[in-house]
């Protein structure tokens, strides 16, 4: 499969390896800064982003940029036909935005806050964690992740979707909490916290914690390969599923979809 890769810094570089090493052949790498993109272009400029990727012969996009272009990239893409697979967070509260959009114009798209297969396998354990832990409302519930000083988001869209899995299998938590605390957390809030530092790639972990003891369940990422390879794999699978009508087109998918 001939891949447009759309943000060619230190993820896009690496999902080029990963892709090369399963046999596909990268046909653009689009990028506003790197020097070594095979296209770059003028910062805010989707129309010359989507311009570089049908010119290329594309068969699929995997974009991994930046919050900030991600929706302007997603809005100039989606259009061409051809299947995206976005790796960007920082756009989770315009879901349903992008969704409406695939529909209208006929875009199939699909994104994860995270492509590790081992955090979709943490997804898994902590839904049954904490239905087991429910019944014992001694036991209070938060969730913390850490990432490299480089990363634009605070918390990660892993976190939050950690934070979603905890409330959907809980009675006690109903609303998710990013900021710090200047008063006494009321039993219902969920603190999701962060730390950024150095270049680590990617800790989360969820809390258990009574008067008595701590429960932990933490995943430890550590390089970005397993992010990198799970976005090739994804675009595979959204490449495969709308050739043999498995998927429909004009859609946005997420990795339960998918596997």
């Amino acid at each position: 499969m001939k891949i447009a890769l759309v943000g060619y810094g230190k993820m896009g570089h690496m999902i080029a390896e990963c892709a090369r090493s399963c046999g596909h052949e990268i046909a653009v790498t689009v990028d506003v800064v790197a020097d070594d993109a095979s296209a770059k272009v003028p910062a805010g400029d989707y129309e010359a982003v989507a311009r570089a990727v049908k010119s290329s012969g594309a068969e699929g996009i995997i974009e991994f940029s930046h919050p900030s272009a991600v929706m302007g990239n997603i809005k100039a893409l989606l259009p061409l036909g051809i299947p995206v697979v976005v790796g960007t967070t920082g756009w989770n509260d315009r879901h349903q935005e992008v969704s409406d959009f695939a529909a209208s114009c006929g875009g199939t798209i699909m994104t994860s806050s995270n492509f590790s297969i081992g955090v979709n396998m943490l997804y898994k354990i902590i839904d049954e964690a904490v239905k087991i832990m429910e019944p014992f409302s001694e036991y209070d519930i938060s969730t913390w992740e850490m990432h490299h000083n480089q990363k634009a988001d605070s918390p990660s869209g892993t976190a939050l979707e950690i934070a979603k899995h905890i409330l959907a299998n809980t009675g006690r938590k109903t609303e998710i909490v990013t900021e710090e605390f200047h008063e006494k957390p009321k039993p219902e809030q969920l603190h999701v916290s962060s730390t950024r530092c150095g270049a680590v790639p990617g800790t989360h972990t969820v809390f258990f914690d009574s008067a008595a003891d701590t429960i932990e369940i933490t995943h430890r990422a550590r390089s970005r390969a397993g992010f990198a390879m799970g976005a090739v794999h994804a675009l595979e699978r959204l490449c495969n599923g709308v050739k043999n009508g498995n998927l429909v087109k004009g859609r946005l998918y997420g990795m339960s979809d998918l596997f």
